[in-house]
């Protein structure tokens, strides 16, 4: 396999573009997972992950935030960085984190620093409000992804993380700002905390991929937060992780096995 280099970082020949995910062929299963440090970007791509997300999910996860609004773009790029120094072949998008695309200039202007930092593409969250930026970014050919359904970026002012698509014309908003996504250059979305027929309607309706969160089978992929699913954030495991691999109990058995010896030996 020849392996190009960018910037320092190694990158496989064959890997996955933002061109290849919004083609990503019809039936091809499309496996997403979070990353936010280096050990973990490389672990899954060397096991074939095809798109690592950044995700402001680190505010929760890594840094101990209550929800993902205290994320800054200082948070962001770092993270990117370390993820993109671990990655090969998978490819990379990257959360703009709130308050950082409220204008179409800023959009641009963070995306920009989100691309230096090693990501392939983006992520603004939310339906037609945002249609300026995705404009923007269209034009300034940076590739982005969509983010509908449940926003985590709005979590204080909706009061909680609230499952959309429950009713029939929420599943028509729904479907309409994907289309919209889709024709404004969006080469995937993400679908959140969505009802499973608002998941399987909005994905038979568009030819870009959906990927989908809690969001039932019928999306094109799914994600998740890798830290849920090893099992060390077991204080605030999500409903839809059925189970992890408990990397949280494994610890804490280490650690008191380490101390039970009595001498504090390691290794």
């Amino acid at each position: 396999m020849l392996v190009a280099k960018s910037g320092g970082i190694s990158m496989s020949a064959n890997r996955v573009t933002p061109e290849q995910l919004r083609n990503w062929p019809s039936g091809k299963p499309l496996l997403a997972l979070t990353a936010y440090d280096y050990p973990v970007a490389r672990i899954l791509d060397e096991a074939g992950v095809d798109l690592i997300h950044v995700g402001d999910s680190l505010g929760m996860v890594v840094l101990g935030m209550t929800d993902t609004t205290g994320v800054t773009m200082a948070d962001m790029v770092r993270a990117t960085e370390a993820v993109a120094r671990g990655r090969k072949r998978a490819m990379i998008s990257a959360d703009l984190p709130i308050g950082t695309y409220e204008t179409a200039e800023a959009c641009v202007e963070n995306s920009k620093l989100l691309l230096q930092a090693g990501a392939d593409a983006v992520k603004p969250e939310g339906g037609k409000e945002g249609q300026p930026q995705w404009k923007a970014l269209q034009e300034a050919k940076i590739p982005w992804i969509g983010h509908l359904g449940m926003l985590p970026q709005k979590v204080l002012e909706e009061g909680g993380y609230k499952r959309k698509g429950k009713t029939d014309e929420e599943v028509q908003r729904i479907k309409a700002d994907a289309l919209a996504m889709e024709r404004a250059g969006a080469c995937a979305i993400v679908l959140e905390l969505v009802t499973p027929e608002a998941g399987a309607e909005v994905t038979s309706a568009l030819k870009i991929p959906t990927i989908g969160i809690g969001a039932g089978k019928g999306t094109t992929g799914q994600i998740r937060v890798s830290y849920d699913l090893l099992g060390l954030t077991p204080w605030s495991r999500p409903g839809f992780v059925k189970e992890d691999l408990g990397f949280a109990r494994q610890i804490t058995e280490m650690v008191k096995g380490i101390r039970k010896s009595g001498r504090g030996e390691l290794g």
